[in-house]
């Protein structure tokens, strides 16, 4: 399993539950909606709106729902 290259604010949980569904990178999450990481086991709100600010950060955003 490649390691994610997100903050380690987001969690160990949240942080394994997103590699193991795929999404190691910034990029990936460009292709999911915001509620699909929700759905993931281990993946919440503080974790989602984390990640949603870098994001931001780079100019870039969560795929539509």
């Amino acid at each position: 399993m490649t390691e994610p290259e997100f903050p380690r604010t987001i969690g160990k949980v949240a942080a394994r539950e997103l590699a193991s569904h795929g999404y190691t990178t910034f990029d990936s999450l460009t292709k999911v909606s915001a509620k699909t990481l929700l759905e993931i086991h281990g993946v919440g709100p503080k974790a989602v709106r984390i990640l949603g600010e870098e994001l931001a950060a780079q100019g870039r955003a969560y795929a539509a729902d």
